[in-house]
Parts: C-alpha cells; structure tokens; sequence
C-alpha cells in the first residue's frame, strides 16, 4: 500500500487522544470514522474536535472554510462493522489495557478489509503481543501520538517483530502527510522512545526524595533551571498524571525486570489518589498555588545522577538496536520538549563521568537501577560518546556543526531555519551561536546572492528568548553579556551585505521580532502574532529592539509596542509599516522565497552599497549622504552599470554578476 491509496479511516476511540487523532487525519483531508462503544462517547468526541476547530479558526490558524470541511470529513460512529467495512487505515485508541485493546483487534479483525493497516496507539504496550491477536501481524504497527495530537508534533512508528517495512514506511508517510514529524522505533521494547526516557527519570527522581537525597524542590529546581527542562520532574509527573508514569514503569519492571521497580513515593501517591493536576493535588497542591519551582535550589549531584540516569537508557536503546541517538534526540525534543536531546545532553556532560556515577551508586546500593549498560560500559571503556566528535576546526557548512538552525542554499538564495521547532524556535545561546557562523558562512559563499531567516514548524518564527534555559543564573554581569551577545549576532545580520528576507509565519515575539527587525524586509503569513512582550516579565527588549523598532515605525509606535507588551496581528503590524507584505497562510513559504530568490537576482555591489549608506545615515544623515555619494561614484565603473544599462536599451532583464 503506498500513502495515496489512503482515503478513508477510521479511529477506534473517542476519548482525548482518538478525537485529537481524528481531528488532525480530517485536517489532512482524510475522511475519518470516529468510533467508540457508546452514542454518548462518540458525541462527546465529534462535539469535541467540533469546539477545537472552532478555536483554530479563531485563532486564525486555519480559515473558517477549512474548518467546516474538516469536521464534515468526521463521520461519528457506534457500530463496529459499520466503522471499518471499507477502511484503508486503522488507528485504536483505546484506554491502554492490554486485555481490552486485545479485544478490540480480535472484532477488528472479523470485519475490516484485508488489505487494511492496523495502527495502535499505545505509548509503551508491546506492538508485538497485540499483533498477533490478528491474522495479519505483519500489517500491523504503531503510530504513538503524543497529547494534544493537534499541537504534539511527534509520532513514533514502532515495528513489531512481524511488521514488514513496507507498512513502516507507509505509516511514517501518513504521518508527514498529517503535517506530523516520524520518528521510526525499530524495536518493539517496553516505552519505546519518549517514555522510556522520561518515565525512569521521573522515577529516578521520586526515589531521590524517597532516599532522603535530595528535596522536591532541589530536583525540580535542578531540572528545570540547571538542565533546562520544560519542567520539573514533580511538575511534569503531575502535569501527566502520577498514575500513568507508575502504570508504566509497573509494565516496565514486568517485561525488562528489577531496573524499573516504581518507587514506593509514587505507588503511595496513586494508593492516596493524589495523582497530580487531574485530582487537584499530586506533589504539588493545585488548590493553593500549584507548582511553584525554586530558581536558586540547584544541586550538581542531583543533576549528575539524573543525566546518569537517562544516559543509561539511552545506551539501552543504541545497544538494542531500537534508535540511534539522533533519533532518540528528536523524538525527546518532539515529545517531552526538551531544549537538548538526552544523548547530546550525556555528551557534553561526558559519558564517561556519567558511567562512574552509576558504577559508584550500583557498588554503594546493590540497586539494578543504577547497573551500567553494556553499551554504556563500552562507549565509557573506549572513550567514546553518542555523537562522534566533529571539533571545531571543519568546515563550518557541515551539517554537525549546527544543531539549532538548518541551512541550505539554492538557486542563489541562502537559507537559515531556525530549527528548534518544539521549542517554538526560541532562541538560546546555542542558537545566537549556530546563528553567527551560518551568516557567515553564507556570506562568504560566492553563490549565495540574498539570505532567506524563517522557522521551522508551523506554530513560530520565533517566540523570543528561550528564557528556561537562561533563568538559572540571576547575575547581572552574565545578563549583560548575554544581551550583548545577542546584539552582535543580530547586529551581523543587519550589517550583512547581502538583503535579507524575513519570513514570519506564527508567533513572532519578544527577541523573535528583534531578529525579524535585523531583516531588510518582512513577509507575513496572516495568522502570525507579534509583539514585544517583556515588560510584561519587568524586563526590556534586550537584543537591539529598543533601538532598531523606532527606525522601522517611528519612535511613538516602537514606545507603544514595548510599553503595552501587547501582541499584534500581523494585519496591524502591516498598517504600522513593520511587516512589508502579509500573505495568505499557506502562501508564506513559497512567497518569502520568490522574494528573496528576486533579490538574488540584483545587482549585489549597489545592494551592499545601499545597505551600508542607510546604516550609516541612521546615527548621522550627513554621515549616510557621504556614503551614499561615495557609492554612487564606485558604481560608476561596475561591469554590473554596464549591464543594466545594456539589458534596459535591449528591453530585457539584467543578469548582474556583483562585478
């Protein structure tokens, strides 16, 4: 089966994840059967994708028209036959028991067609075991959504041991089709990727406070403002429930043994059904404040044993042959959003380091948790990391040098994406680095005629300062720095001699608009948002935005857009005059191209001119009007003149070489 033969399908529950998962095939233009067991369940279901379309379109992030023909594709349905007689796809989405999702393949398999697929959404069940209940094992695969299915860009493609690549494939293809990011696991074993990764580490931190090592508010502190987490770890097992993490680990320890035993801190949390947000109280008490994580309570050690930790079934995964560490990256990045994949993160702690701290911990316990992996053992014995290591003196092109932006050239345009799309794009020193060596790198490239700055993902251009990853230091001397450094990396694209297009497509916010502001000119798609939010956080644009706004719109607007914090539409940031052109959202992309693709094709000597007479008339317009009368005296004896006086006496279009 290739992806185009897929026309219909059909979603086995209708609960959070299988009306998400609706939602988004129907957004694909799928046509989609919604089932569930009972009329109310499906209902309550379609009324759902009903009310998250609305608020879509509301939000301006799909039209009204795409709205209604979305849900119109969402068929709700109660009977089972009915459901799949004439299916291409099957996603089951029920509640994650074994013994009832296993009786749900064995209906399945009575009525669906033979040539269907069959896809469960289980986040750490084997696929194996539930595929063959089935008479077609090979057929059979998962594709784990992560929740909210509409917003979570990750979906992991699992093989089970009878699984043909071909229906890995196909299903990975559906997935990008859905405008999601696949993330193929090549084994079937307990937690896949994500969980995995995570569900230990939540562990490893309950038993930290369970030993008496460290308090919740160190361990959250300590992964949240030293590692960089999106949250604590207390924080999050609330935020997913403490239930689900110990249902987990609870399989976990049933197929791979002792390493996984839950902690007794989070079987004495479920047995009080204190299991986080969902009751009201978890480690944290959501009636009286909720998380609140201390900033100045890190600990070294417990970051240590915690990256240990990960580290660990990282080398389990890499050993086992289910991912290699770029793919376990992304899909933690994706999935559970961290701001550095656990492999990257282990090596620049230093795998070795890490090793010793288990070896340590496993000598002093006795405790299997901590026994060092084979592939651990190995990579630490030999000195190697995950990555291999690239150094700093290679071509600053390749592909390894850059972790937070994506560059590529074509057709005389050079192209930088950020490219930290679970993060929103935010913007850490790892990018403001990333950044500075791409533009030079382009700049130099005798091909490269105009840079092209956009955001991977659908959701930002960029919304800001990636400020978790910042807020772990409070001294103003490094805040100083910081802001300084970001000026001199944006500052070397607004000096850059090539023109530089922008194009903006989501949020645009905080130091995200003062990136744009370093770009000649703006393109934006119409559901963008933008704005200079960090009043709001008792800061202030620190990377050039309270000098740079007032020269794009005038020193009353720039006081106005820093002063209220308020986010625009990207209409009114075009009546301001900050956004050059606004286009239709799915237009952007292209748009912005064919922009900076046309200004590739100008003539490159009149354009660094001009840049650098304008920059230079901002401090002084004497200043500007001497460059500018300086320039225009060089241009005087370019090839380019001549060439543009010659193709406008032969009625053609210049072809400028920037000689």
């Amino acid at each position: 089966m290739d992806v185009d033969d897929i026309q219909t399908i059909t979603v086995l529950g209708a609960g959070n994840m299988g009306h998400g998962i609706a939602e988004v095939a129907a957004l694909a233009g799928y046509d989609v059967n919604l089932r569930d067991i009972k009329e109310e369940f499906v209902q309550n279901g379609y009324e759902q994708i009903e009310w998250s379309l609305d608020k879509l379109a509301e939000k301006e992030q799909i039209g009204d028209e795409e709205a209604d023909a979305a849900l119109d594709r969402v068929t709700p349905v109660v009977d089972f036959e009915e459901a799949v007689a004439d299916v291409d796809f099957v996603v089951e989405a029920v509640p994650e028991r074994m013994d009832v999702k296993k009786e749900v393949y064995r209906e399945l398999e009575q009525y669906a067609p033979e040539d269907a697929v069959f896809a469960t959404n289980t986040s750490s069940l084997s696929i194996t075991e539930l595929s063959e209940v089935t008479e077609r094992p090979e057929q059979f695969c998962g594709m784990h959504f992560f929740n909210p299915p509409v917003r979570m860009q990750l979906v992991e493609v699992i093989a089970g041991a009878h699984t043909h690549d071909e229906v890995l494939d196909v299903t990975e293809d559906l997935a990008e089709a859905m405008g999601k990011t696949p993330v193929r696991v090549r084994k079937d074993s307990p937690g896949f990727i994500v969980n995995r990764i995570l569900v230990p580490l939540l562990n490893e931190a309950a038993w930290l406070v369970h030993d008496d090592v460290a308090t919740v508010a160190e361990v959250d502190s300590t992964t949240k403002y030293d590692m960089g987490l999106p949250m604590g770890s207390f924080e999050l097992a609330d935020q997913v429930g403490i239930d689900v993490s110990y249902d987990v680990l609870d399989y976990m320890e049933d197929v791979l043994g002792a390493a996984y035993e839950p902690c007794p801190l989070l079987e004495e949390k479920v047995d009080a059904e204190e299991l986080g947000k969902k009751t009201g109280v978890g480690f944290y008490d959501y009636d009286d404040g909720g998380a609140e994580v201390p900033s100045d309570e890190i600990r070294d050690d417990v970051a240590d044993r915690l990256t240990a930790v990960m580290a660990n079934e990282v080398a389990k995964l890499v050993g086992g042959d289910v991912a290699d560490p770029p793919e376990i990256d992304e899909a933690v990045m994706l999935g559970a959003g961290f701001p550095e994949g656990p492999a990257k993160m282990a090596d620049e702690a230093g795998v070795d380091g890490l090793h010793e701290t288990l070896a340590d911990l496993y000598e002093e316990t006795g405790a299997a948790r901590y026994e060092p992996s084979e592939e651990l053992e190995r990579l630490a014995e030999s000195g190697e990391q995950f990555y291999p290591e690239t150094g700093n003196d290679g071509d600053a092109g390749e592909a390894a040098e850059f972790s937070a932006v994506a560059v590529s050239i074509r057709d005389g345009v050079g192209h930088i994406e950020l490219d930290r799309p679970h993060r929103m794009n935010t913007i850490s020193e790892e990018l403001l680095d990333d950044l500075s060596r791409a533009i030079d790198l382009l700049e130099d490239d005798e091909d490269v005629r105009s840079l092209l700055l956009t955001g991977a993902g659908e959701k930002a251009f960029s919304a800001g300062a990636d400020v978790q990853s910042m807020a772990g230091s409070a001294d103003p001397l490094d805040a100083v720095e910081l802001s300084r450094k970001g000026q001199r990396t944006f500052g070397k694209l607004e000096s850059c001699d090539l023109p530089v297009v922008a194009g903006i497509d989501g949020y645009c916010l905080g130091g995200g608009m003062e990136l744009s502001m370093c770009a000649d000119l703006r393109v934006a798609s119409r559901r963008s948002t933008l704005g200079q939010p960090e009043h709001n956080l008792g800061l202030l644009p620190g990377w050039g935005g309270t000098q740079r706004l007032k020269h794009i719109v005038g020193e009353g607007r720039a006081k106005e857009i820093i002063f209220t914090a308020d986010r625009y539409e990207a209409s009114e940031m075009a009546d301001y005059g900050f956004v050059n052109e606004l286009v239709g959202n799915d237009e952007l992309a292209d748009h912005a191209y064919d922009l900076a693709h046309d200004l590739a094709q100008g003539p490159p000597i009149a354009q660094k001119y001009t840049k650098r007479a304008m920059l230079a008339g901002r401090d002084s317009t004497d200043a500007g009007l001497e460059a500018e009368a300086q320039a225009f005296g060089q241009l005087m004896n370019t090839d380019d003149l001549m060439e543009g006086v010659t193709a406008f006496m032969g009625d053609r279009d210049p072809e400028f070489e920037g000689e």
